[in-house]
């Protein structure tokens, strides 16, 4: 099993910026893709971006010229630098875990852990 713990997230004005990290332990953090999704009240869940140990990243087209994802293999951390926040970024974002068997993982249901999520709340 893989635990996820995401931190980082709060309130913030439209225009600044945010950075949530994504703390992996259990079995093989390495031997995941480590994704991040976020969901708004009302909204369907929506992948944010996603990387593996080697440095292969996915990301949302709309959102990738603002959003940097990272990865941190020594500390077991991925990062998410959200720039340019605005109140349409405001949700809940969740880190989660897919087998690297697979390739550029992009749907929920291809991810088996989850983290409890941390909460972005951007005001205009």
């Amino acid at each position: 099993q893989v635990q996820l713990v995401e931190s980082g997230g709060g309130s913030a004005q439209a225009g600044e910026s945010l950075r949530l990290s994504c703390a992996a332990s259990g079995s093989t953090p390495s031997d995941y893709w480590i994704g991040w999704f976020r969901k708004s009240v009302g909204g369907d869940r929506e992948a944010v971006a996603t990387i593996d140990t080697r440095g292969n990243i996915r990301n949302t087209p709309s959102l990738k010229d603002r959003f940097t994802i990272s990865r941190d293999n020594q500390k077991n951390t991925v990062d998410l630098q959200m720039n340019n926040l605005t109140p349409e970024d405001t949700a809940m974002y969740y880190c989660a875990a897919a087998p690297r068997s697979k390739w550029l993982p992009f749907r929920a249901d291809q991810y088996d852990y989850w983290g409890k999520g941390t909460l972005v709340n951007i005001s205009s």
